[in-house]
């Protein structure tokens, strides 16, 4: 039987797959799956390790059940996890691809998990490598150093490692998992003041990004990544993305932009210019393929 168990029935529509999807850290992630159409997570709060698992029941009903030491606070955690503080009003879709896609698809809405180590971490490997590296490395390190998923939870899920465990993660370890030392160096001084960082929690969005940011090695990229998952943050944009600014020139222009002409074209969107690439994204739409792609780097061999 389950630790917790909890049914939430928001006001706004959700779509909890959408919602959710951006967590997911590739095919493999161990901390994510979807089976039979529910979706199942680990997390680590405060009270310990979780394994959640939410049932749609439409657009404005999900049950949710947890198993380990963290469940009932992974579950009184549910409403913000699936947008409940989202706010989208005043959001104009305006465009033609974003006014189909929000009618398309109303429950998409900003995930906040509230944990700020859990998005910083992986987002850190994501730094300047090809999805497929990055991912393989969290895979890696947490299948090593995070603990098995409480519950009945599907195999080969577990909870990512706390803080003090990845300080204790050794070189050769995080080499071994194809991590470079710049970014094994940004992690570790993540992990080292992350009593900090999770306070951001609780502050104004240009007041987390200001702390986050004081970490060597975290620059705007790697705050709007966090920001778009524990945060809430609707209108953080990843500029410095290998492949977004093209994406949503095409989308809205149907030509290829850069970092900057992306944000001059998003600005009319702010503060909702994350929920333009989400629905950007739940549309459909992807960009002409040309070109080489991002060159695999493996940095075990050095």
């Amino acid at each position: 039987m389950p630790a917790a168990s909890t049914v939430w029935r928001p006001h706004l529509p959700v779509d909890v797959g959408r919602t959710l999807r951006p967590l997911r850290r590739g095919a493999g992630d161990p901390t994510y799956r979807v089976v039979d159409g529910a979706v199942w997570r680990t997390t680590r709060m405060p009270s310990g390790p979780a394994t959640v698992r939410l049932v749609q029941h439409g657009l404005h009903e999900v049950h949710g059940d947890a198993w380990g030491p963290g469940a009932e606070e992974a579950l009184a955690g549910l409403p913000d996890l699936l947008g409940g503080r989202d706010d989208p009003s005043g959001f104009d879709p305006r465009h033609p691809l974003l006014v189909e896609a929000h009618a398309r698809h109303p429950g998409v809405r900003v995930p906040r998990t509230g944990r700020v180590l859990e998005a910083l971490v992986p987002a850190v490997l994501e730094q300047k490598v090809t999805g497929k590296e990055a991912f393989a490395a969290f895979r890696t390190l947490v299948l090593r150093f995070g603990c098995p998923a409480p519950g009945p939870a599907p195999e080969g899920m577990a909870v990512p490692p706390d803080a003090a465990t990845w300080r204790l993660v050794p070189s050769w370890e995080w080499h071994r998992a194809g991590v470079d030392p710049k970014r094994m160096r940004t992690a570790l001084g993540c992990a080292q003041v992350a009593h900090r960082l999770e306070e951001c929690v609780g502050m104004l969005p240009a007041d987390a990004e200001r702390r986050l940011r004081a970490v060597p090695g975290v620059g705007l990229w790697t705050y709007a990544e966090v920001g778009q998952r524990a945060l809430g943050d609707a209108d953080a944009i990843s500029v410095g993305d290998y492949h977004l600014a093209a994406a949503v020139g095409w989308a809205l222009l149907g030509r290829p932009v850069d970092d900057d002409g992306m944000v001059e074209l998003l600005e009319p969107w702010r503060p909702h210019r994350h929920r333009v690439v989400l629905l950007i994204g739940a549309s459909g739409f992807s960009k002409p393929r040309f070109g080489p792609r991002m060159t695999v780097q493996d940095h075990r061999r050095h």
